[in-house]
This record gives structure tokens, sequence and C-alpha cells, in this order.
């Protein structure tokens, strides 16, 4: 196995362990697509772990070295680091723009000293770099149909509809690290603040207020992901099994939100696997005809 075929095996390694439903939607894209997608998932989870795994002593500069070692990549100087060698032949292979890089680099280092955010537009600089650049990154992988530049917009509302869907799912546990993704001034229109969703994670009693703003803020993340549809007809026919399928898999993530009346910061919804299989097995049959007829 050469050095890069195990840094591409590290990072599927990575999504598989992690991403368990993307993992599952990349398994509708064609083989040579896949490793690709899997080493922007694995640079990606990389920076997230020195973020918010606890292992590193100095999170900030490893982030710095993470950045330096991805310049040296990009400038043809291996670093032998496990991950960087594939994330850089796949952005040369599909021409990705370093400056996404920079961007996600730069939101990570906000998780180290940012606890929460006034509003919504500086939530949304936040996740211009967390989550935007995701689907901008992934776009040349999957192809378009028509100009890239069209279907930028909608490939960024799926990024932030995904960061969005984490933030309402993981609202409890984000609270143990001290940080509210939720805005402040949509959380004040509610009657609700920081001491009252660490009532409800601490008792595991609910609250009226608390269900409103969750039921809003589900009806804004709605609206991302309506943005986020209408590029999946712009994608390469033998992309858009994967992307729908995920998208479809992430928006149930709400449906559960919902199901369980937003009670969800003593604990962690999740979309049954009846649900999953559900979505996804259609999905394989859409993605096998796309390969056969290119429709």
């Amino acid at each position: 196995m050469t050095d890069l075929a195990a840094a591409y095996a590290r990072c599927r390694e990575l999504n598989a362990r992690h991403g368990r439903t993307f993992f599952l939607a990349t398994r509708l894209l064609t083989p040579a697509q896949r490793p690709a997608v899997h080493a922007l998932y694995g640079f990606a989870r990389w920076a997230d772990e020195i973020v918010d795994s606890g292992a590193s002593t100095d999170p900030a500069g490893d982030l710095e070295r993470l950045e330096a070692q991805l310049g040296d990549e990009l400038a043809g100087r291996p670093t032998g680091h496990p991950v960087l060698a594939a994330l850089v032949d796949t952005v040369r292979r599909h021409a990705i723009d370093p400056a996404l890089f920079s961007d996600f680099l730069a939101s990570m280092r906000m998780d180290l000293t940012v606890t929460s955010y006034p509003d919504f537009a500086a939530l949304e600089r936040y996740m211009h770099g967390s989550a935007a650049v995701i689907g901008l990154q992934l776009l040349p992988v999957f192809g378009t149909v028509v100009p890239r530049a069209l279907a930028e917009p909608p490939a960024a509302a799926l990024g932030r509809a995904f960061q969005l869907t984490n933030f309402l799912r993981d609202v409890g546990e984000d609270l143990d690290r001290g940080r509210v993704y939720l805005p402040q001034d949509v959380l004040a229109a509610y009657g609700v603040d920081r001491e009252l969703l660490v009532w409800c994670r601490r008792t595991g009693k609910a609250d009226q207020r608390v269900r409103r703003v969750m039921g809003h803020l589900v009806a804004r993340t709605l609206a991302e992901y309506r943005e986020a549809e209408t590029g999946v007809p712009m994608l390469r026919p033998v992309s858009r099994p994967c992307v729908r399928t995920a998208l479809t898999l992430y928006r149930g993530i709400l449906d559960e939100i919902a199901a369980a009346d937003y009670q969800v910061l003593d604990h962690r919804v999740v979309v049954p696997t009846s649900r999953r299989l559900a979505v996804a097995v259609p999905g394989f049959a859409r993605a096998l005809l796309a390969r056969a007829t290119g429709r």
C-alpha cells in the first residue's frame, strides 16, 4: 500500500467511524468519487478532534501547525501527515480552492474562544467557515450540469442546513463544552437564556419557552433545506442520489426533534435504522440507474 493509498484509507476510516449518516450516503457515489469525499471529511474531522476531543493540550497551536502542514503539502513538501496527503491529492484532482480550507480553520479557531453568538448574522459568519465551505469543497467532486457558480449558493445552504441541524440536535452536548450556538437574540425573544438551557440539561425537565424557540429554529433550518434542494438538479446525475439521500436523512433529524416535542437537551435524538434504510435503499436504486443511464 502506498503512502497515498494509506492516507485515503485513514480518511475512509474516520468517515465510517464518526460520520455514519454521511458515510452511508457516500456509498451512493461512484467508486471514483468516494475517496475524495472521504479525504474532505477526514480533514474536517481531524481539525474538529483537535478542538473538541480534549486530547490536545495546545489546540490553538495544533491548528496552527495543521494549517502550516497543509501549506507545505500544497507547496509539494510532504509532511507525513496521515490525512493531508489524501486531501491535497483531492484538491489537485478536482481544482478545489485552497482558500476554503483557510476559512474552515478560521472557524475552528473561533470555537476555542467564542462561546455564544449574538444573532444569526454572527452565527452565519461562523457557519461560512465551519459548514458552507464544506458544501463548496464537495461541489467540484460531485460535478454540475450548470456553471458551478450557479450551484454554489444551494451547496453552501446545504452545509448550513446540516450545521444548524447539528446545533439543534447537540444543544445539550454543546452546553457541556460551554458553548451555545443558538443565536442569543432569538433565545431572548422567547425568554430563554443560557441559565435556563443549563437547568433543562441538568434536570431533564422541559420548559415551554425552550420548546417554542426550538420549534422556531427548526422552521428556520427547514428553510435552508428548501434552498439546498434547489441545487440537487444542478448536480451531475450520478451525484444526485447521494446528495438527496444525505439531505433527506439529515432533515429527518429535525422530524425526530419535533417528535420528541423539542425536549432534546438531556439526550440526543437519532433517526431510527428502519427509517434510514427506507431512505437509503431507494437511493441505492436511483444511484445504480444513474450510473447505468446517466440520468
